[in-house]
């Protein structure tokens, strides 16, 4: 290690970019692999020279993983959890709401059934249980296959909590890393349900080394670091092989080219992280990073009916129509993106700081207002520490001492636990190190 880049990085467009490719590539592979454009010809029927390349685009999803494990690091680093868990919300919700409700109403207009993986328009109860992004653990239908990431990015961030909750250190965050890794190997063979939601064996070591590249990219190379994402790449490319044996779309998926796609996605990361595209910086990347979230949100059954009803309809070859799909669909992630996120994520931020800003004051008030009776009543914060060790402890040192005609010393407060350090650490740190400079630039984090 030997600097901390918070205030000489610009915005990383390259990470925006690459967002954008990932999505992208994941479109393409549910709109022209994952379904029966027709209801029942495979797709190297309508297109026989995407459709073995296409097959490889579900791993933007590992790509995305990679990304957000970066970006959550560099956006929450040197903030509260308040700030964190408005920060997430903010991002997630606002454009998921409304891409329901878009979604909803397109498939009601252009249903599509028969060769797709759902089809059916969502009932009320479902829509508002999907609302929550709690449909999976809760057992209700999503109103989108695509929404099953969204519950992995939570679980993600429940875990990332608890570390911005003690606080964000190099130390810490690297402790974390490898905690979670040894888990997400082990947890599979302990047979526990608990261990596998939270762990999330499957796609931990993307997020795993996404943290890891993040602090190389803020504190520089270390030997540590390296290791730790050499090894998340090896655990990783085991869960490609099994991804890529899941995938069915009537034709051979070799493995070779999966682990070759992981590996691509690996080094670009890293090559961002090590500051070798600083230099890329055009502000339209910034733009198509914005719009990845929606895009992705609203792809898949907006693009089936697109294109099923289109095919149907029209002589167009099927790679215009598929082409036509996206860019449909990339104009309403921006209209999503430009008049209804933006809106929203600025309102409900205001709503969730004035919410965390009243519980702090009630809570202050609370402790003052006990502080306050322990006044009235006499009690002191040392005699009160000496009533909670216990009447019969302290009436036996009491008379022991009175029997050796000596009297007991006012007792110390001690912090809970024993321990003074760790408060000294939380409540006061020393200022910021050459390494840790006060001010940062955060960049938000996205899918």
């Amino acid at each position: 290690m030997n600097r901390d880049r918070a205030t000489t990085s610009p915005r990383l467009a390259a990470l925006d970019g690459l967002r954008l490719i990932a999505a992208l590539a994941v479109a393409v592979f549910h709109l022209s692999v994952s379904w029966r454009l027709d209801g029942q010809s495979p797709p190297a029927y309508y297109l026989p020279d995407l459709a073995p390349i296409a097959a490889y685009g579900f791993l933007g999803v590992e790509l995305f993983f990679l990304i957000s494990g970066f970006v959550i690091g560099m956006s929450s680093w040197r903030r509260g959890l308040g700030e964190f868990f408005v920060s997430r919300v903010s991002r997630l919700y606002p454009a998921y709401w409304v891409c329901i409700l878009i979604t909803v109403a397109v498939v009601t207009v252009l249903p599509v059934t028969g060769g797709v993986p759902i089809s059916g328009v969502p009932e009320v109860r479902e829509i508002a249980v999907n609302m929550t992004m709690l449909q999976e653990p809760l057992g209700i239908p999503a109103v989108d296959t695509v929404y099953w990431t969204l519950f992995v990015e939570l679980r993600f961030y429940l875990l990332f909590a608890a570390l911005v909750a003690f606080g964000l250190t190099y130390r810490r965050t690297v402790i974390f890393c490898v905690t979670w890794m040894i888990l997400s190997v082990i947890g599979p063979t302990l047979d526990s349900r608990i261990v596998n939601i939270l762990a999330i064996p499957e796609y931990a070591p993307y997020f795993i080394a996404g943290i890891a590249m993040f602090l190389i990219h803020r504190f520089g190379r270390s030997p540590l670091l390296f290791a730790i994402i050499g090894f998340s790449w090896l655990v990783g490319i085991n869960r490609v092989e099994q991804r890529v044996g899941t995938i069915d779309p009537g034709f051979e998926v070799p493995t070779w080219p999966g682990i070759a796609i992981v590996t691509l996605c690996y080094v670009v990361v890293l090559a961002v992280a090590l500051g070798w595209t600083d230099r890329i910086r055009w502000s339209w990347l910034t733009t198509a990073g914005a719009l990845t979230y929606p895009f992705y949100l609203l792809h898949q059954r907006i693009g089936y009916g697109l294109i099923r009803h289109a095919q149907e309809r029209t002589s167009l070859p099927v790679w215009a129509l598929l082409l036509g799909a996206i860019a449909i669909v990339l104009c309403l992630a921006w209209l999503v993106h430009r008049f209804a996120e933006r809106p929203l994520s600025r309102w409900l931020r205001t709503v969730l700081r004035r919410a965390i800003a009243d519980v702090r004051r009630v809570s202050a008030a609370e402790a003052a207002g006990a502080a306050g009776a322990m006044e009235a009543t006499g009690a002191t914060p040392a005699t009160r520490a000496a009533q909670t060790a216990g009447a019969t402890g302290t009436s036996a040192v009491t008379g022991t001492l009175a029997a050796s005609g000596r009297t007991a010393a006012s007792p110390t407060p001690v912090p809970a636990g024993g321990h003074s350090e760790g408060l000294q650490e939380r409540w006061a740190r020393p200022g910021p190190s050459p390494r840790q400079p006060s001010s940062s630039a955060f960049q938000d984090a996205s899918r």
